[in-house]
């Protein structure tokens, strides 16, 4: 039994009777019978959604209501389905339309366009009359939902305000937040609290703090009412939130009961402040009256008079009159705080911090907030506390640049409230993202413990959503027979490696099916298989489908069924080796995402793409043998992914249609650009492109080709200069002899990665070390690089890359010099450098800079005549060296001050230069320690290594190693190492394992694999 959710339905009711409705009926204004039945929907669809709240509250009791809302369910879909059905046909016809107008024929030269429609009828007529039917039985079965009186419906306007509206917004007390470290505001409490601690013989004291909302007046009241030497100087203390609503009894009462906890609850105001006035005879008082807006001088008279000697009051309020009506002994108006303050209020909400310092990443942008809070503490802290869950840099920007902030200063509490609300209405790409956040952050899912990028459902979550889902949301579970009802609009099933015409049994009965969705975990080689029966025969029958996924199924071919299934929004074809796109995919006017990621087989797209005008999201990552974009990019202005744009040759002018291409977005990629020429490529305007955050710029490998131009691959790279908020970029096999200058503009502030590959005729590296923000830097197959030094990091080289934490270099076969300019003690360079890797540079010379104090990871394959020093490096704990000069670690740090190996991979190492002693420190107590493929090793003893401390040993690929140990340095039982795992293979000379092996306490596993000289334990 499912449990039909009202505010889901009336949602939907009110697209319906919005824009859906009303685009119809200008569609069928020349279609009178037409156009009367749609005027009754938009009068009768107002009275149904009157009474759901109603019906909500009376369907758990009341079957036939139940009933009722079931109907009213389908219905709903049934109207949305017709409404899209003449959505479709306008579509269809303005694109006709328009392709005829690009094609004038040779009649309409000499024939009045007035002339030919008399004679040709409207293309749609036809189609109208087809669709009177139908409206008519929707028109019927409405006017039969709204004949309530037998089940008693009621509109609910006034209650349903009440019930369902926003909840009263918490008031402050006076208690302090002990999480955050409060600002500003020092002069005033200092002030404050010196007027409370003085002598008030003669009377109430009464202070007052006046500013406008957001000031901050409620936050000072609390510090002065909280600090400690107030506490010392005051016999009782009471705080009372009066706001809007005057109370004098209520006032009274709670002030009492501040000082007496066991009073009776008084309503007569009289008993009450006789009472008040015995408990504080003789005693000091203070009392804080936060945010009083009533201007009634004999209110405050009346409420005053309990009070004598020894009373003090804080009175908070934003109005002048109040202040004055209190008549304090000082009156604080609060101005607003300092930018710095602001920043701290700010971060300490959204960051949990006292500054950017940690968060380099949304430091412009931040302060750029801080401004427009313009000194105000509270928009500081709503703000801040908004972007508290958000990682990423867009929204942040979209705050900024918000309308809301036009609003007058004095209307602070819209601004932070109008950016509230903003927060449930996100740009549409950000809106399905922020449900399943909401949803995950109230449990509903959670993270999975096996996969942190995948979600699990609580059993009683599940069996909940599938009781309010109903027959509405169905799925396929193991190898139950199940029947779906016709009711059925969304459908599920787990994968298997064959799925039969049984399984597709349960959809005979589906016929408005909207989702049809396979959820594949894991696959056994060669399936999945997928009958052609659901292809053939069962897709044709569910034309009403929104999203159809077929994503991994060994399928190679497509029926051309696409006429059928003018409803889709959403096609995933990924993982398929399908071979091609049948052509009545092009009918699909209002498809907005297809998916064909990793469609390794797929040779081209079809030429009539440009139809899918509503195309948002186009994935073609993978699908490699696709050589060019065949159609009109242009047409398609909706876009707003489209995961690579291939340029073939003789195609080099298609890239001016990135022009048109307004609302791009995320990863794109630019490929074949070697057809292109520099104009053409500026005409794209990629730098319009605000919402791209990820560029690949890619020209392909083969320099040899005769048609590669340095200087015009100059030319076309200057020509591409990306937005300045891109977040990563990547150049590959570009072929010109230097990069653009703008890829050293310090303007790209949003820089996080850099990587630079294949670009073989490059002689040096751009000036990047400005990038604030660089936190990964990827160079490789740069073979012209013969040194790398002060270009590196620009003019000003103090703090260069001071985000920068994985720097990579590869296969540069002619890098010689690495050189960072470590001179300059004052300068600060890589400061953040967490990983370093350098792989198959064969010539590179000399040593590693010695300035990597925040080294964690470093790896070194095939540099033969690099010397690897360890020595600065105390933080440490993964070492991976193959192929180098020399290993050397010499001991300029002390004990206390580097950290364990925990990971060590050695290989091929021509001297190995680590003293016992360090060795001890740096080596003996790692959680895995591998040697593989080293030639040269006899012994582990022949550098000074031992099995003690390690947890998970591998020695590997060793010809001439004998032993693990010498007779002089055999392992003694005192000595027994906490070894678990030994896996020793392909040593062909090993002839013997320590005698102490039998004897480790922790050991689990001995593999030992191709050591046929193996003779015995020692």
């Amino acid at each position: 039994m499912s449990v039909i959710g009202e505010a889901a339905l009336s949602g939907f009711l009110d697209l319906l009777v919005g824009k859906s409705l009303d685009s119809a009926l200008n569609f069928v204004a020349d279609h009178y019978q037409l156009h009367e039945q749609l005027k009754q929907w938009q009068s009768i669809l107002p009275d149904i959604q009157a009474v759901l709240d109603d019906a909500e509250e009376k369907q758990i009791k009341n079957m036939g209501v139940k009933k009722w809302l079931e109907d009213l369910q389908d219905l709903a879909y049934d109207v949305d389905d017709i409404l899209d059905e003449f959505a479709y046909e306008e579509l269809r016809l303005n694109l006709q339309d328009t392709q005829a107008q690009a094609r004038p024929s040779k009649i309409r030269k000499f024939i009045p366009e007035r002339i030919i429609r008399s004679i040709l009828p409207p293309t749609s007529f036809q189609f109208k009359n087809s669709m009177i039917t139908k409206v008519k039985d929707i028109t019927d079965t409405l006017n039969s939902l709204t004949t309530r009186s037998s089940l008693g419906l009621n509109e609910i306007l006034s209650q349903a305000a009440t019930s369902k509206g926003k909840q009263p917004r918490l008031q402050p007390t006076s208690l302090l937040d002990g999480v955050v470290e409060y600002v500003g505001r020092h002069k005033e409490k200092t002030e404050m609290i010196e007027f409370l601690k003085g002598d008030n013989s003669n009377g109430v004291s009464v202070l007052s703090i006046v500013g406008m909302g957001g000031m901050g007046k409620t936050t000072l009241a609390q510090l002065v009412y909280n600090d400690a030497t107030i506490n010392q100087s005051f016999h009782h203390k009471a705080w009372v939130c009066v706001s809007d609503h005057f109370d004098a009894v209520n006032i009274t009462r709670t002030i009492l009961k501040s000082i007496d906890p066991d009073s009776r609850d008084e309503n007569d105001l009289n008993l009450l402040q006789v009472k008040l006035k015995e408990k504080l005879s003789g005693k000091r008082f203070l009392l804080v009256l936060d945010d009083i807006w009533n201007e009634n001088y004999n209110d405050w008279t009346i409420l005053r008079s309990p009070f004598g000697a020894g009373t003090h009051i804080i009175v908070t309020t934003r109005l002048q009159i109040v202040s004055s009506i209190v008549d304090p002994l000082k009156a604080f108006h609060l101005d607003k705080l300092s930018d710095d303050d602001c920043l701290s209020i700010f971060t300490q909400h959204a960051l949990k911090a006292r500054n950017f310092d940690g968060h380099l990443q949304f430091k412009e942008i931040g302060e750029k907030i801080v401004r427009r809070c313009n000194g105000l503490p509270l928009a500081a802290k709503a703000i801040g506390s908004m972007l508290r869950t958000v990682e990423y840099h867009g929204k942040w920007e979209r705050i900024y640049e918000s309308e809301i902030w036009n609003l007058p200063e004095e209307q602070c509490g819209i601004i932070v409230e109008g950016l509230l609300q903003q927060k449930a209405m996100p740009q549409i790409k950000d809106l399905g993202n922020q449900y399943f956040q909401d949803l995950v952050s109230r449990s509903f899912f959670q993270t999975s413990g096996k996969d942190k990028s995948r979600f699990v459902m609580h059993d009683l979550i599940n069996d909940l959503a599938q009781v309010v889902a109903g027959e509405i949301c169905s799925k396929l579970e193991g190898d139950k027979k199940w029947k779906f009802s016709n009711r059925t609009r969304h459908s599920s099933y787990i994968v298997s490696d064959y799925d039969t015409v049984k399984k597709f049994e349960a959809f005979d009965q589906v016929n408005s099916l909207r989702t049809f969705l396979p959820l594949m975990f894991s696959s056994a080689y060669p399936g999945p298989f997928l009958t052609n029966v659901v292809l053939v025969d069962l897709l044709p029958r569910l034309g009403h489908l929104r999203m159809l996924s077929l994503s991994g199924y060994k399928i190679t071919e497509l029926p051309d069924v696409f006429e059928n299934l003018k409803h889709l929004r959403y096609l995933n074809f990924s993982n398929t080796p399908i071979k091609c796109l049948p052509d009545s995919l092009c009918t699909l006017y209002h498809l907005e995402t297809l998916l064909l990621r990793r469609c390794w087989k797929l040779q081209r797209l079809p030429s009539k793409m440009e139809n899918l005008v509503n195309l948002h999201y186009l994935d073609i990552r993978g699908a490699d043998l696709i050589e060019r974009i065949p159609f009109r990019i242009d047409k398609l202005t909706n876009l707003q992914r489209l995961s690579d744009f291939i340029i073939a040759e003789g195609d080099g002018c298609h890239i001016r249609y990135l022009k048109y291409l307004s609302n791009l977005e995320g990863d794109f990629r630019l490929s074949g650009l070697e057809n292109v020429n520099g104009e053409d490529a500026g005409e794209s305007k990629l730098y319009e492109k605000q919402g791209i955050d990820r560029l690949v710029l890619h020209w392909r490998k083969k320099f040899e080709n005769a048609s590669r131009n340095k200087e015009v691959e100059e030319w076309v790279l200057d020509s591409l200069c990306p937005p300045k908020k891109l977040e990563q970029l990547v150049i590959e096999n570009y072929g010109g002899a230097k990069f653009s200058t703008w890829i050293a503009d310090p303007s790209f502030k949003n820089m996080l990665s850099l990587e630079l590959h294949n670009c073989k005729n490059c002689k040096s590296l751009p000036s990047i070390g400005r990038w604030l923000l660089l936190k990964y830097l990827s160079i490789s197959g740069l073979d012209q690089v013969h040194k790398i030094g002060a270009e590196l990091f620009g003019e000003n080289q103090s703090n260069a890359f001071a985000s920068l934490e994985s720097l990579r270099f590869g296969n540069m076969l002619n890098w010689e010099e690495w050189d960072l300019c470590e001179d300059d003690e004052q300068v600060s360079k890589f400061p953040s450098l967490h990983f370093l890797s350098i792989r198959e540079c064969p010539l590179l010379l000399g040593r590693l800079p010695t300035i990597l104090q925040s080294l964690q990871t470093l790896k070194i394959y095939k540099c033969n005549r690099l010397v690897v020093s360890i020595s600065s490096f105390p933080l440490l704990c993964e070492l991976s060296v193959n192929g180098c000069e020399e290993l050397v670690d010499e001991g300029s740090l002390s004990a206390q001050k580097v950290t364990y190996l925990k990971f060590v991979s050695l290989s091929n190492i021509s001297k190995f230069n680590i003293s016992a002693e360090r060795i001890m420190l740096r080596f003996a107590n790692s959680e895995r320690f591998k040697i593989r493929r080293w030639k040269e090793l006899g012994s582990l003893s022949q550098i000074r290594l031992r099995l003690v401390g390690h947890r998970i040993i591998t020695i590997a690929g060793c010809p001439q190693l004998v032993s693990l140990e010498t007779e002089e340095e055999r392992l003694q039982l005192d000595q027994i190492p906490g070894v678990e795992y030994l896996d020793i293979n392909d040593c062909e000379k090993l002839n013997r394992l320590p005698e102490a092996l039998h004897a480790f306490p922790f050991i689990t596993r001995i593999v030992l694999e191709e050591c046929p000289g193996l003779v015995c334990f020692a």
